[in-house]
């Protein structure tokens, strides 16, 4: 046998070597997926019937809280609290757990688990989605500046559009799949990129005109105003939250909003101002969009359609943000009656 072919079975051999282990390194990992999926199929079986058993369990503490003794009524308080924390441990236990997708992830996605199941991953995950937000809408800050300023064509503004129904769409589907694993963002905030990605895709297809042109300016003004509050949220938002995450007293998964939420209050009032005129904005948008309605040369029905867009963003936003203010107000009214 010649030297080179010797050295080339030496090769072979410590590769059939190394090629068993990884066969018998598979194998445990394939074992551990089916122990895992077991592990995951119990528990999420157990915390069903915690449930079911905290809510009869609370009944009969209902029941048993008229005229108890002092005795009684100190072991039912103890019970009460414990009944009212547990389901957000339960919340806890499910954000790294497989469920099933919510209807609108499972018509854009379909049936794909899209669970993340360590804490590094959903903190990556929420990581990406912040600076895809601030970066898309730096992007769309500078395209709106140029779009009024400097361009007048149809074609920067299709591409203005696009990218708006394309950016709401992309935070939809990332919103979802981040509340799937443990964030927690209250409905609105949520609801509110759905009406703007309706409201993008019908200024795209608004067809050129007169009323088109009416409009452009005062939308572009708009859009250029609402990128720049954005990016100050965004900025703002992300060194707030850091140093509450830092303190404990705020959740790893919680997210920026293009709103106001009530862990703002301190630091992020001097925000309100500039948040309440935008909303105030799409009011104006909303009222001179039904106003050019009502014009007899108009024949788009993209102008209603984005008039009540306008006013629907005007409603939840505004009175979203007043129900923020208002609670934190009357929790801090209610701080010193308590002392």
């Amino acid at each position: 046998m010649s030297k080179n072919l010797k050295n080339i079975l030496e090769e072979w051999k410590g590769l059939e070597e190394e090629y068993q282990q990884l066969q018998e390194t598979h194998r445990m990992y394939l074992k551990k997926l089916d122990e895992l999926s077991k592990l995951q199929n119990s528990c999420s079986s157990s915390i069903s019937h915690q449930r079911k058993r905290l809510n009869e369990i609370s009944q009969l503490v209902k029941k048993s809280s008229k005229g108890p003794s002092e005795e009684d009524a100190k072991i039912l308080d103890e019970m009460k609290e414990k009944i009212k924390n547990r389901p957000n441990a339960f919340f806890q236990m499910e954000a790294f757990l497989p469920k099933k997708n919510g209807l609108y992830l499972s018509l854009v996605l379909g049936n794909v688990n899209v669970t993340l199941f360590n804490k590094q991953s959903k903190f990556a995950y929420k990581d990406e989605y912040e600076k895809f937000k601030l970066y898309l809408t730096v992007i769309l800050l500078l395209f709106s500046f140029i779009s009024y300023f400097f361009v007048s064509y149809r074609l920067s503004d299709v591409i203005l559009n696009f990218l708006l129904v394309w950016y709401y769409c992309t935070l939809t589907i990332r919103e979802s799949i981040l509340i799937t694993n443990g964030s927690r963002i209250k409905g609105w905030w949520v609801f509110h990129h759905y009406i703007s990605a309706v409201l993008s895709g019908v200024m795209l297809t608004w067809p050129e005109g007169n009323l088109y042109h009416i409009f452009r300016n005062q939308f572009l003004a708009y859009s250029l105003y609402q990128s720049f509050v954005q990016c100050l949220q965004c900025y703002y938002q992300s060194g707030c939250l850091y140093r509450l995450r830092a303190l404990g007293e705020r959740h790893n998964m919680d997210l920026t909003v293009e709103g106001f939420q009530s862990w703002m209050w301190k630091g992020l009032t001097f925000l309100l101002p500039f948040l309440f005129f935008g909303h105030f904005w799409q009011l104006f948008n909303g009222l001179s969009l039904f106003r050019m309605a009502q014009l007899p040369e108009c024949k788009e029905w993209q102008v209603s359609v984005c008039g009540l867009c306008f006013l629907i963003l005007f409603a939840g936003n505004f009175f979203t943000t007043v129900a923020v203010v208002r609670q934190k107000l009357k929790s801090r009214n209610q701080k010193p009656k308590s002392l």
